[in-house]
């Protein structure tokens, strides 16, 4: 790579100072902002707060408390040690701090970031069970500043390794936005394929088209004898995800189907979970497996229904399916699932119909592949382009550590 090779030769002989975060830059937090506060305050500038969703940002108020070129990080909970570039006039929440560079004459708000985005999590730290990185915490933080007797390629160096690494952030922005605007393509064919008007389909159940409905069990846990070098796939509810499944994280024995209600499942059956929070969500098991007892299966009869058809049919519908839930938990039972309505293109003609079928299956599967496939399409490229990103940061950020400082 020709940006390495530059990167070797900039790098030659360099020497490097380690320097805590909290000598040579000023953290300041956050403060609290009500959702009442943000709603009788709205104005322009924003605010940011813990999510990492829409960079953080969780309204807009009429004031900001910063203006200029900042780091922020997380200060508490899921995302604690995630860190931002922010740019502008701005604010933050209580569960947030900034970090402002004493001296940019030495040091690039953008190397630093790129720095902290790898170091901040390592100091990550419990606090009452819940993650904290706390300003004690990040003041301690090592900052690698190269060249540190010449400021001006000090900063050239810092400013190669942002240009390479903001090249790599390019490439997956640019993908993530071409997986949206094709998400946003797949749910408008989508919708048009499986929005039907009454007279152009034969309303029926996916009762009628189901040769057989399969439910699950859970071998005792902790029973060694039932997972144990076991070899037989076992599916859980936290698996479907809309796709297709060709393995499972826990596979058991042959004794812990013999002792329990989990059963083998034909390939190609239309799983649907049907209980608590994953209630609606489906997949299609591309090999024959076995599930937990919070999965129900449709095996379809192949001469009413492509199981591809019925699989996009119950995907589309999942919110309406979700919410025919019972009970606190929102459960599904088989009734619920086989009554639920299902069109069939051509009802009275079996051989029309099916070829109608696959022409609607053969648009949809191009697309959920190109927006929802982990082995193939737009989030494998972004899934690869970001594994690159990450080992090339890592690569141009490994300063060695002197003895004393590590």
């Amino acid at each position: 790579m020709s940006q390495l090779s530059f990167m070797e030769k900039l790098l030659d002989g360099v020497e490097v100072e380690w320097k805590k975060l909290g000598t040579i830059t000023t953290l300041k937090r956050g403060r609290v902002m009500s959702k009442e506060y943000l709603v009788d305050n709205a104005g322009e500038f924003p605010v940011y707060s813990s999510q990492t969703a829409k960079n953080g940002m969780i309204g807009e108020i009429d004031t900001f408390d910063f203006d200029g070129e900042y780091i922020s990080w997380t200060t508490d909970g899921a995302n604690a040690g995630t860190v931002f570039h922010r740019t502008g006039k701005f604010s933050i929440t209580n569960v947030c701090g900034s970090i402002k560079i004493n001296d940019e004459r030495k040091l690039s708000y953008k190397f630093l970031f790129y720095w902290l985005s790898i170091e901040a999590q390592k100091h990550v730290y419990s606090g009452m069970g819940n993650p904290k990185l706390m300003s004690h915490q990040v003041e301690k933080i090592p900052v690698p500043i190269p060249c540190p007797e010449n400021p001006k390629k000090s900063l050239e160096i810092q400013a190669e390794i942002v240009r390479i690494l903001d090249t790599f952030t390019e490439l997956t922005t640019e993908l993530t936005t071409e997986l949206n605007a094709r998400k946003k393509q797949y749910n408008y064919y989508r919708d048009q394929l499986l929005s039907f008007e009454e007279g152009e389909v034969e309303w029926k159940t996916l009762g009628d088209v189901t040769k057989k409905w399969y439910s699950g069990g859970t071998p005792r846990a902790g029973n060694p004898e039932y997972y144990d070098d076991g070899d037989i796939p076992w599916l859980r509810t936290q698996e479907v995800k809309f796709s297709d499944i060709d393995r499972t994280a826990v596979k058991v024995t042959q004794s812990a189907l013999d002792n329990s209600s989990a059963k083998w499942i034909p390939a190609n059956c239309v799983i649907v979970a049907i209980s608590g929070a994953t209630a609606g969500r489906s997949a299609i098991n591309k090999i024959p497996l076995t599930t937990n007892q919070h999965c129900g299966c449709l095996e379809i009869d192949s001469s009413k229904a492509l199981y591809r058809y019925v699989f996009h049919w119950v995907s589309f519908n999942y919110e309406n399916i979700k919410s025919l839930g019972q009970g606190a938990r929102g459960d599904l039972n088989s009734s619920i699932i086989k009554n639920f309505r299902f069109p069939v293109p051509f009802a009275n003609d079996p051989e029309k119909s099916l070829a109608e079928q696959a022409r609607i299956v053969a648009v949809l599967d191009k697309f959920d592949a190109l927006t929802n496939s982990i082995t193939e399409g737009l989030p494998r490229e972004i899934e690869l382009r970001q594994k690159q990103y990450e080992y090339y940061r890592d690569l141009l950020l490994n300063f060695p550590k002197p003895e004393v400082a590590a």
